[in-house]
C-alpha cells in the first residue's frame, strides 16, 4: 500500500468513527422457540407454534408495536444460531444466568419456576428424601442437607437431563460422582426413556413436568424436593444479541405492562394452573 492509500485509507476510517451510530427502526422482529417444551412451547397438530410463550409474546409484540414471527429450531443452538443472525430473539425458557449473559443480552424476566426430580410412579425411588418440600439454593452451594441425602439415594441410577440447560449443570456438579448421566436432546425423548424404564430420573423444569406426567396418564411423578432460588438464575427471560440493546427496551416495558396488569398472571394459570409471575 503506498502513502496516498494509505492516508486515504486512515481517513476514511476517522471519519467513518465520527458517524454516530443510529438505532435500528424495529418493525419486524423473528423469534425462535423449542416447539417441544409443552406448556412453555409446542408445535400444534396444524404446525403452528402454540404454547404459554407463544401466546405471551402475541400480547407482548402487540405492545412494543413490532411485528413478531415465530419459528422452531434446536435448543442445543439457539444461542450460536442468535449470534449469526439467524433470528432476533429467543423465547423457549431460557434462564437468565451470568454465564449466559457474558455470551447474549436479556430482557427483564418473565418467569420464575424451580425444578425437580421425575421418576416411574411405581419406582422404589418414589418420596426420596425431601419430598413435597421446596429449598432454595444459591450458584455454587455446597453441603446443602437435602442434596446430600438424595445423593445417598440415587447413588448407581441413571438420570436423564436435557442437553446444555442450567438443570444439565445442576445433575453434572451434585450427582456426577455418584449416578450415571445421560443427555437427551429434548425433553420428550428423556421422559419416554423415564416411563419405558431405560433411566432412572429425570430432572427439569417443575411446570414443564406437570404437563409432561399429564401426557405420561399417571406412569411418572415428582420425587425429591422442588429446587428453586437464584441457583436458576434471575428467571427465564427473552435472549438477544449483544448489539440490541434498543430492542431489549422495547421488549422490557411491554413485559414491564404484562406483570402489572395481570395478563401474565392470567396466562401462567392458564397453562401452568400456577402464576410463574417473577
Amino acid at each position: 500500500m503506498n502513502l496516498k492509500t494509505l492516508f486515504g485509507a486512515a481517513a476514511i476510517a476517522l471519519a467513518t468513527a465520527t458517524i454516530p451510530a443510529t438505532a435500528k427502526e424495529w418493525k419486524t422482529v423473528t423469534i425462535t422457540t423449542e416447539g417441544a417444551y409443552a406448556p412453555w412451547n409446542m408445535t400444534n397438530s396444524d404446525g403452528s407454534l402454540g404454547g404459554f410463550e407463544p401466546e405471551l409474546m402475541k400480547t407482548v409484540c402487540e405492545r412494543a408495536e413490532l411485528d413478531c414471527k415465530f419459528v422452531a429450531s434446536d435448543w442445543d443452538g439457539m444461542i450460536a444460531a442468535l449470534n449469526a443472525s439467524k433470528f432476533d430473539v429467543i423465547m423457549d425458557a431460557l434462564s437468565i444466568t451470568e454465564e449466559r449473559k457474558q455470551t447474549i443480552e436479556f430482557t427483564a424476566p418473565y418467569a420464575s419456576t424451580p425444578a425437580s426430580f421425575a421418576t416411574a410412579s411405581d419406582s422404589d425411588l418414589m418420596k426420596a428424601p425431601g419430598s413435597n418440600s421446596l429449598i432454595k439454593m444459591t450458584p455454587g452451594e455446597t453441603g446443602v442437607k437435602e442434596v446430600e441425602a438424595l445423593k445417598t439415594a440415587f447413588k448407581g441410577k441413571t438420570i436423564g437431563i436435557q442437553a446444555a440447560t442450567v438443570y444439565a449443570r445442576f445433575v453434572y456438579d451434585n450427582f456426577g460422582s455418584i449416578a450415571t448421566i445421560r443427555e437427551y436432546k429434548t425433553g420428550g425423548e428423556r421422559d419416554l426413556d423415564l416411563q419405558n424404564g431405560r433411566i432412572d430420573l429425570g430432572f427439569d423444569d417443575t411446570a414443564y413436568f406437570k404437563t409432561a406426567f399429564d401426557a405420561a396418564k399417571g406412569a411418572l411423578a415428582f420425587t425429591g424436593p422442588e429446587i428453586g432460588g437464584s441457583i436458576w438464575g434471575e428467571g427465564e427471560g427473552l435472549g438477544l444479541r449483544k448489539s440490541d440493546t434498543d430492542l431489549r427496551d422495547k421488549f422490557n416495558e411491554a413485559i414491564k405492562s404484562v406483570i402489572a396488569d395481570g395478563t401474565l398472571k392470567t396466562l401462567s394459570m392458564k397453562w401452568f394452573a400456577t402464576d410463574v409471575s417473577p
